[in-house]
């Protein structure tokens, strides 16, 4: 996460936080602030890489997937009010 707060653009394995804060980058449609891949393959890893290599030799776009990153509310705040709708929605059922 702080990471993407300063503008890397991350290539990660879809574990954990990662897989929730990742998005794969979409050309099209100019959504997602990385590159990830699934089970460890490493046809897949390298796939990811050069995804990524070809998107940063763009200034362009290489800007849009950075801006994407740092515009992600990862404060305590934003988790918090999460877990409260969480907790609000499982007393609920």
């Amino acid at each position: 996460m702080y990471s993407l707060r300063y503008g890397t653009i991350p290539v990660v394995r879809a574990v954990g936080g990662l897989d929730d804060t990742v998005e794969n980058f979409d050309a099209v449609t100019g959504r997602g602030n990385g590159f990830k891949f699934g089970p460890f393959r490493a046809d897949r890893f390298v796939e990811r890489i050069y995804e990524a290599l070809y998107a940063y030799a763009d200034p362009a776009t290489r800007e849009v997937i950075r801006r994407n990153g740092m515009s992600i509310d990862n404060s305590w705040e934003n988790a918090a009010r999460k877990y409260v709708d969480l907790y609000r929605l499982t007393l609920s059922n």
